[in-house]
């Protein structure tokens, strides 16, 4: 049976976590004296669809960040992947260094420290959308760069060595024979950081970023509903995820090498 991507075993899985995320509300209902009231989040209401609105708007700021810093993320980790595949003892040491300080370091801590910190030291203040980026990307590219290296390292040096022989420069190489394979390779893993680099946007909210959680922790002040407003978040996020996941499902059968993954 092949392993890719199967349209029926999605919706199997968005069916099961739409009915579990279902019980646990109906179980929290029954446990609790708890009145639930959805009214401001009716679609048939102008009230509810203004509230609606205000939250949806949230998706189109959490993916574009998501996606610009994925893509910075893996521009950054490449180059240092490569520094730490050069064999050379500066790159390779600045690039362990790099992984090794970034990886440690909680990105809400590094958010925080950039968007007040960064001022104090230089005089230059970013703003919020610039600080979220460069603060995700630059978290997030420390564990890109150990999956390009890994990555690389798979990669048949024989390859190489016959492209340089007929005559690609060492940049067309890469370009052309070394990156359409290993990224295939690792795309699963890229895909898997795309995931985590979209739940961890959220914590750009902590400095006004109007994502989905702020926007679910602005209208909270509003209306005085945080149970209910918070697992409309959740689904949110629950159903951005899972379309996400179906469609780096999707890009990992249309890459698959011929006579893979069977």
């Amino acid at each position: 049976m092949a392993k890719g991507f199967k349209p029926a075993s999605a919706r199997r899985h968005l069916a099961l976590a739409l009915t579990l995320l279902a019980c646990l509300v109906l179980a929290g209902c029954a446990q609790s004296t708890y009145a639930w009231n959805w009214h401001f989040l009716s679609p048939f209401e102008a009230r509810g669809q203004r509230n609606l609105a205000f939250l949806l708007t949230g998706f189109g700021s959490t993916v574009a960040i998501s996606l610009a810093a994925s893509v910075l993320s893996m521009a950054v980790g490449l180059v240092v992947a490569m520094a730490a595949l050069s064999g050379r003892r500066v790159p390779v040491l600045g690039a362990r260094g790099y992984v090794e300080v970034f990886r440690s370091i909680p990105i809400l801590v590094f958010i925080l420290w950039v968007f007040y910190g960064l001022p104090i030291l230089t005089g230059i203040q970013l703003s919020v959308i610039t600080t979220g980026l460069i603060s995700v990307a630059i978290s997030d590219s420390a564990f890109t760069a150990e999956i390009f290296r890994s990555g690389l390292q798979s990669f048949d040096k024989g390859q190489s060595e016959a492209a340089r022989s007929l005559g690609l420069s060492q940049l067309r190489t890469l370009r052309l024979i070394v990156l359409p394979q290993v990224v295939r390779a690792i795309l699963p893993a890229l895909g898997n950081q795309f995931v985590y680099v979209l739940k961890m946007s959220s914590l750009v909210s902590v400095i006004g970023f109007q994502e989905l959680t702020r926007r679910a922790n602005e209208l909270t002040l509003v209306e005085y509903r945080p149970l209910e407003i918070y697992t409309f978040l959740v689904l949110e996020y629950l159903v951005l995820i899972l379309i996400v996941s179906h469609l780096v499902r999707r890009l990992e059968g249309r890459m698959r090498l011929p006579g893979k993954g069977i």
